[in-house]
């Protein structure tokens, strides 16, 4: 049974009655000056662009479903779209409508003093924490606490923000502490409305902003309100009028009130009722979101009405309220794992949280990526795009089964249902070809995106589906039922290959020669996708003959058969590069462009990282053979490849293993990047973003860094090697895995517990974005793969199996002791 303990604000105040609060909500009159009429000049102001990706703070509320589905009629009540996200101090791209469908850019307080404009994004040291949390200060909500502390050792900032369950809205309630006299507070609001920054107009009613975009089929709106009102109100264009520009550049603020009839990036700034030296100064915002102005105003409207206590305790789901809480009380491992974990299940209450909330609303089961544009900060909103707020089945795969771990049994069933959405059949637009392979990346609702075949990514949802029907989430009719309209044609495509054209993509594939591996970057032969291929061909076998389907129980099984026999012919070099100590020149390839695994042929230029030799590039994707169950973790090709993958002397460029250290841990943490000669990261040579290159184009300095979720696949594989010569581990056995892969995954982990996709590995440039040693890049963060691997290791761990493994794999191919 979990405690509970409301952490309060030391700013907080008594909430104002509902009445009082939509009074205060009226501007005050303004008789020293009548506002400027005119429209705002400047459009359409300067280029926009997204924001730091680097989250610390994710949030949407938690909704049942009914039947399947996310409905107003449910439990829950009213279904709230609305996803927001946080990075330094301030709120960041806020979504609504479909979880990829950003409104907002920005919102954040400017401080104005006698000799300074400060932005609270860069003039404060930010910290961040958990507004519901229990007695082991784990958190039990995605409300948060931010406390922002001025550099200049002037005033503070509090906020708390979360969303209304039952409306279209996000609040954040704050307190201002001025510790010197004379200083001014702003609210500073970007628009970015229907996923782009540059399409919108501005305009103030009744001291309420609201911004608009109507270019598209669904016009989109929002409106922020305040409580107690505005002083002032100024809407303009980014870089111009916008108000802030001005405030910094010294000048007056005209006060425009509408941007008027041309669009662009527009901005607005508006000034809050003065505080008193060292008193707490409340100020409740409430953002609103609709397809109009008008109701983008009455859902800011009627939350503030509710009372944004009664709205946050809904929220958490305390009393008779259903929310976040309530979801996690529904999950029955979550104690048990809170014992594997090193951090008393902080991280692991949060990555549940997290998961979950990575989902779409109306396309019930639609598991994204990442809550984030990697690199936001330098790349254009000019044009609609997802980033990482999409589907990619293999990131999908990755949830579902840590769901899963959780005892989740609704969501993941509900996952694996929707994935008949994202796969390739007669109906797919524009296709001809073989059925059967799922697309690489689309949009929740479907809409295609990227085309590149990855035979893993169809390998996954028939992995998935056996796990669920052996668990009794799927019976055998219901798996049965998805053997025919998804699984088989599925399989077939992995047995069988074929034509496929769609969009750029006219290829004809041969399995299990892929045309990307799990990088999206290369085709060839994989040792980690040849191993979903063979796990997928096991398992549908296995469905296969239970629905009576012996013709192709058969075709999987000899096939599947004919590739792990050839996998080491195609994938394992006896010759290659890396041939010093201690490498004996004989590894599994990250991957091998055709079928000869020691000729030395060039990869693909990918990333700004071109003439390549295969044999230079080793990576820990054979480690995933072990996982499922291929090879196991004795076998002799695997054992070879370790020395490669963990030599700390190679230049770095190829060195794929570094060490970090953390206050307070002892020792060092192992961290891995994803293969050598890896480009996928910021520039080594400036520091910056990357594909920061002329129109984003790729720079030979970008270097990939070190990704969590190795941390976590090494673990894994460290487990099964123990398991090897030991049946029942003691603990002795098990605290290496916790105090090394455990930990460096929770040591990994950012300020408001978000797992990033990368992290500062100290080798480059760093005085762009100053990060330190070990913390998350501006890559996507949170990434929902990395808090799915960190939530599989607790679960392997704690139950002495690697939670990924498929028993029929393992008695087909792994046998438990191999000489050597």
């Amino acid at each position: 049974m979990i405690s509970f303990v409301r952490l309060k604000s030391s700013f907080q105040v008594s909430a104002l009655a509902s009445a009082m609060l939509l009074a205060a909500c009226q501007p005050a009159t303004d008789s020293s000056a009548a506002k400027n009429q005119a429209a705002a000049p400047g459009a359409p102001g300067l280029t926009s662009t997204w924001s730091y990706a680097g989250k610390t703070g994710i949030g949407t509320s938690f909704e049942q479903y009914l039947d399947g589905q996310y409905q107003d009629k449910a439990p829950t009540g009213a279904v709230s779209k609305v996803w927001f996200s946080l990075a330094n101090g301030v709120v960041t791209e806020t979504m609504h409508g479909l979880i990829h469908q950003a409104q907002l850019r920005e919102l954040q307080f400017v401080v104005k003093g006698a000799d300074f404009v400060d932005e609270e994004k860069t003039a404060t040291i930010s910290s961040i924490d958990y507004l519901y949390k229990d007695a082991a200060g784990r958190p039990l909500s995605l409300a948060y606490k931010v406390l922002n502390k001025a550099k200049n050792g002037q005033y503070e900032i509090e906020k708390h923000i979360f969303t209304d369950p039952d409306s279209q809205t996000l609040v954040v309630k704050s307190w201002f502490r001025p510790l010197v006299d004379g200083l001014e507070l702003y609210v500073y609001l970007d628009p970015a409305l229907a996923n782009t920054g540059s399409n919108d107009s501005a305009s103030v009613k009744d001291g309420i902003i609201s911004a608009t975009e109507a270019a598209t089929a669904a016009s989109s709106s929002l409106s922020l309100l305040a409580s107690p009102a505005f002083v002032s109100t100024q809407v303009g264009f980014v870089g111009v009028s916008d108000g802030l520009t001005e405030l910094k550049n010294r000048q007056p603020l005209a006060g425009y009130q509408s941007t008027g009839t041309t669009t662009g990036n527009v901005g607005a700034l508006a000034q809050l009722p003065g505080v008193a030296k060292g008193a707490s100064g409340e100020f409740n915002l409430v953002l609103g979101f609709g397809s109009t102005a008008e109701q983008s105003t009455a859902a800011a409207q009627d939350t503030l009405a509710k009372g944004l206590d009664k709205v946050l305790a809904q929220f958490n789901g305390e009393g008779e309220a259903i929310g976040w809480q309530d979801y996690l009380q529904s999950l029955p491992q979550l104690e048990k794992l809170s014992s594997t974990a090193m951090d008393q299940g902080k991280l692991l209450f949060t990555s549940a949280l997290v998961l979950k909330a990575q989902e779409d609303k109306t396309h019930a089961g639609a598991l994204i990526a990442s809550l984030s544009n990697p690199w936001g900060d330098v790349k254009s909103a000019e044009q609609s795009q997802t980033g990482y707020k999409a589907v990619w089945p293999r990131d999908f795969y990755q949830v579902a089964m840590a769901l899963l771990a959780l005892g989740d049994k609704q969501s993941p069933k509900v996952a694996f249902e929707y994935l008949h959405q994202v796969q390739v059949n007669a109906k797919t637009p524009g296709y001809q070809g073989e059925p059967g392979w799922f697309l690489q990346k689309t949009h929740v609702d479907g809409t295609l995106e990227w085309v590149g075949i990855q035979l893993d990514q169809t390998a996954m949802p028939i992995m998935l589906g056996w796990r669920l029907w052996q668990d009794g989430i799927l019976t055998d009719a219901e798996i049965k039922n998805w053997y025919s309209r998804m699984l088989k044609p599925a399989a077939d495509y992995l047995a069988k290959g074929g034509k496929a054209k769609l969009d750029w993509n006219d290829i004809e594939l041969t399995p299990p020669n892929t045309q990307q591996e799990r990088w999206e970057e290369q085709a060839g032969y994989s040792p980690s996708t040849i191993a979903a291929i063979i796990s997928g061909l096991v398992s549908a076998a296995d469905i296969a003959t239970l629905a009576g389907d012996t013709e192709g129980a058969t075709l999987y099984l000899a096939k599947a058969d004919a590739y792990q026999q050839a996998l080491e012919s195609l994938t394992f070099t006896t010759s290659g590069n890396l041939n010093k100590t201690p490498s004996d020149g004989q590894y599994y390839l990250r991957i091998n462009s055709n079928q000869d695994a020691n000729d030395k042929s060039l990869l693909e230029n990918r990333n700004g990282q071109g003439d390549i030799n295969e044999s230079d590039v080793v990576d820990g994707g054979f480690l995933e053979l072990v996982r499922y169950g291929v090879r196991p973790a004795n076998h002799p090709a695997v054992l070879a490849s370790l020395g490669e993958l963990d030599d700390q002397t190679l230049p770095d460029a190829q060195r794929v293993k570094y060490e970090f250290s953390f206050d307070g841990i002892a020792g060092t943490l192992p961290g891995w990047r994803r293969y050598g000669l890896d480009g996928y990261g910021e520039d080594i040579a400036t520091g910056q973003g990357y594909a920061i290159g002329p129109n984003d184009s790729n720079l030979p300095t970008q270097r990939g860094r070190v990704w969590p979720i190795f941390s976590g696949e090494r673990g894994h594989y460290e487990l099964a090697r123990l398991l090897v010569s030991k049946t029942n581990l003691s603990a002795e056995d098990i605290q290496p895995l916790q105090r090394n892969y455990v930990q460096a995954m929770e040591q990994f982990a950012n300020a408001g517990l978000m797992l990033p996709e990368q992290v500062w590995d100290n080798v480059g440039k760093n005085d762009v974005y100053q990060y330190t040693q070990g913390e998350g890049t501006n890559g996507a963060t949170p990434l929902a793969w990395s808090h799915a691997e960190y939530i599989k290791l607790l679960r392997s761990v704690s139950d002495q199996k690697v939670w990924d493994r498929y028993s029929p794999v393992e008695l087909r191919y792994s046998s438990k002791s191999v000489q050597h």
